[in-house]
């Protein structure tokens, strides 16, 4: 269900971005923080990649992604020791990767929309909602990890 919720979220923001945003128009909706400014992206992050040959682009950008979405969707699936923590985190993942993955195939790019500026103590690259899943999924793992690590480690000294 988060998968999908995930995918929806995406798509739906994406599409409403291609329709009410002009390539490289600048929306300024919250001063010069936070800024709607639709770009295709024929790379990866930050357009890396959008100038290799078009079977390396197919590889690194389609074939690559699509295989590790399906293992991690093996992971999600076939652990059964797999915590609701990581497998929320793990459909954040899955439903970012396909998010995009869906627009590298549809659109032979992917639509980005947001930039967020806060005045050089944080700046980020123009990015949509798949990008926001994949990164809120991965800091749920990485934050439960160093938890779970902390707690293993704490239990480990008192045994001692």
């Amino acid at each position: 269900m988060v998968v999908f919720l995930n995918v929806g979220c995406d798509q739906i923001s994406k599409e409403a971005a291609r329709k009410n945003l002009q390539e490289k128009e600048v929306v300024s909706i919250v001063k010069d923080n936070f800024i709607l400014t639709k770009v295709e992206n024929k790379g990866a992050a930050m357009s890396m990649g959008s100038t290799m040959n078009p079977t390396l682009k197919l590889i690194v950008l389609k074939i690559i992604p699509i295989i590790i979405l399906l293992g991690l969707f093996g992971i999600a699936i076939r652990k059964k020791d797999v915590t609701v923590i990581s497998s929320v985190a793990l459909a954040f993942i899955i439903g970012g990767g396909i998010g995009n993955i869906y627009d590298r195939f549809l659109y032979n790019s992917v639509t980005d929309f947001m930039h967020i500026d806060l005045g050089g103590v944080f700046k980020t690259g123009i990015f949509n909602m798949a990008d926001v899943s994949v990164v809120v999924g991965t800091l749920l793992i990485l934050t439960h990890a160093l938890f779970t690590y902390k707690k293993q480690a704490k239990v480990t000294s008192e045994e001692k």
